[in-house]
C-alpha cells in the first residue's frame, strides 16, 4: 500500500473507519477518558450501542458512495473501537503509531491487517516519552499543525494527549516541514472548557477555508496565527456550544465534499454557500463521547 496524506481535504481514496459493534456498554466513570463521556454516564444518557452502530454505518455508506476503500478494525469483544484517529495517523507516506493511553494499546493490534500492507520502513513508532494522538495532528501542505499542552501540570490532565516531546519528534521525522504547535485548553471535568484534540477546535476545509473556535486555544497569538494563515474572510468561527457539539470535527472526502452532522445547520449552510457538498449523517450519539467524524476516521491515501 502506497500511503499519501499531504492535507485534510484532497480527494480521499482509502481510510480506516472505526466500529461501534460490541462496544462494551456504558463504562464506569473511572474508565472514561474525557469529561463529556463522564457527563453522560452520570446523567444516564450515555449512547446505546445500536444507535452508535447505525451512525457509523451511515458514514460507511457515504464513503461507499464516493468509491472510497474502507478498512475496518478486527472486532475486540466488549471494547470501544470507534475513534480510529486516536491510534495512528499518516503524513506523506509514513504511518505513525500513536503513543496512546496504555489501556487502548490493543486497538492498534486490531488494524494490523492494514499495517501489514505498508512497507516496514514507513511504519513509525515514536520514542516512548513522545505522547501523541492523531486528533492533534493535521498535515497542511508544507506545515504540520499540532495541538499540544506544554504546561508543567500536563500529567494532571487525562485530556492532555500530545506533549512537547511528540512535537519535537515530528520535527525530527519531517525536517522539510514546518511543525507548528498550539497549546490547547484542557479540563478533566468540564467538556465546554476542554479541547480534547486540535480537531475539537480547528479544522481546514475546502481549498482555503477553516473552522475554528477561539476559546479552545490557551494562547490568543497562536489562534491569531491560524486566522492569519487562512485569512479572516475564510474562517468560520464557531461558538462554545458548537464546539461542545463538535462542529469542527467534520470529515472531508474532497475539497468540495464533506461529511457533517445533520444538526449542524449554521455550519452546513456556510459550507454549501462556499460551494461544498454536505453529506449529512446522524452522529449526535457518538458525539457524547467527545469525538465526531474526523475522530472516527484514519485516512491512508488522498490524491
Amino acid at each position: 500500500m502506497r500511503l499519501n496524506i499531504q492535507n485534510e481535504t484532497s480527494r480521499l481514496r482509502s481510510v480506516v473507519l472505526g466500529t461501534a459493534k460490541s462496544n462494551g456498554g456504558t463504562p464506569d466513570i473511572e474508565e472514561a477518558y474525557d469529561p463529556k463521556s463522564i457527563e453522560h454516564i452520570k446523567a444516564g444518557t450515555y449512547p446505546k450501542e445500536e444507535d452508535m452502530v447505525a451512525e457509523i454505518e451511515a458514514v460507511a455508506e457515504v464513503l461507499k458512495k464516493y468509491d472510497v476503500t474502507v478498512y475496518r478494525p478486527e472486532l475486540i469483544e466488549n471494547y470501544n473501537q470507534i475513534f480510529a484517529r486516536d491510534i495512528a495517523f499518516v503524513i506523506d507516506n509514513k504511518f505513525i503509531k500513536a503513543n496512546i493511553l496504555p489501556d487502548r494499546e490493543k486497538e492498534i493490534k486490531a488494524i494490523q491487517h492494514v499495517i501489514g500492507q505498508i512497507a516496514a520502513e514507513n511504519v513509525i513508532t515514536l520514542p516512548e516519552e513522545a505522547h501523541i494522538e492523531g486528533g492533534d495532528v493535521m498535515p497542511f501542505g508544507d506545515y504540520i499543525l499540532v495541538g499540544t499542552y506544554g504546561l508543567d501540570d500536563y500529567p494532571n490532565y487525562i485530556t492532555a494527549r500530545t506533549n512537547i516531546h511528540a512535537v519535537n519528534a515530528l520535527k525530527d521525522l519531517f525536517p522539510n516541514k514546518k511543525v507548528v504547535s498550539f497549546n490547547l485548553k484542557k479540563s478533566n471535568t468540564n467538556a465546554k472548557e476542554n479541547a480534547l484534540h486540535l480537531d475539537c477546535c480547528f479544522q481546514p476545509v475546502g481549498l482555503n477555508k477553516a473552522i475554528i473556535y477561539k476559546g479552545g486555544f490557551l494562547d490568543s497569538e497562536e489562534y491569531q496565527w491560524l486566522v492569519n494563515l487562512f485569512g479572516k474572510e475564510n474562517i468560520f468561527e464557531i461558538t462554545k456550544e458548537e464546539m461542545y457539539n463538535m462542529n469542527s470535527n467534520i470529515f472531508s472526502i474532497a475539497e468540495d465534499v464533506v461529511i457533517s452532522e445533520r444538526k449542524f445547520d449554521r455550519l452546513n449552510n456556510w459550507l454549501r454557500t462556499n460551494g461544498i457538498t454536505v453529506e449529512e449523517v446522524p452522529y449526535s450519539q457518538i458525539a457524547k463521547q467527545e469525538g465526531l467524524l474526523r475522530c472516527s476516521t484514519l485516512p491512508l491515501i488522498r490524491d
